[in-house]
């Protein structure tokens, strides 16, 4: 759904039918102006999405279904109030997270090589 209004936003924008009017193709209006600028917004909003509903679902389904795995380690250490492994099971999901996000990053200039990070100003 975020994807297809993403694209819908970016067709009706005046770059695109500037582009459509100078006589591009349709498959090069799509790939170079549309793609680029509706896949930045998908690309920022995933990962976080992922992240989410991947820790939630692990935490259900193993709770559901009696499996062994780091979300129930994580819940039952909550429960019983044993720190070390609780606070292992959050570092685990935090770094997963900070890979995601990173990797989130990387594919900004992969997707669009506009955005460069090293020409930032602090």
């Amino acid at each position: 759904m975020l994807t297809k209004n993403s694209f819908l936003d970016e067709i009706n924008k005046q770059y695109v039918i500037t582009a459509r009017a100078k006589g591009l193709t349709e498959r090069r209006v799509l790939y170079k102006h549309v793609f680029r600028n509706a896949m930045l917004i998908i690309i920022a909003g995933f990962p976080a999405v992922f992240i989410s509903m991947f820790f939630t679902g692990s935490l259900l389904i193993e709770i559901i279904f009696s499996l062994d795995g780091l979300g129930l380690l994580g819940f039952e250490s909550t429960i019983q109030r044993d720190y070390p492994v609780m606070f292992g099971t959050l570092f685990v999901f935090t770094l997963l997270g900070l890979i995601v996000g990173i990797i989130s990053d990387l594919m900004y200039t992969v997707i669009d090589p506009r955005i460069d990070f090293e020409t930032r100003e602090a």
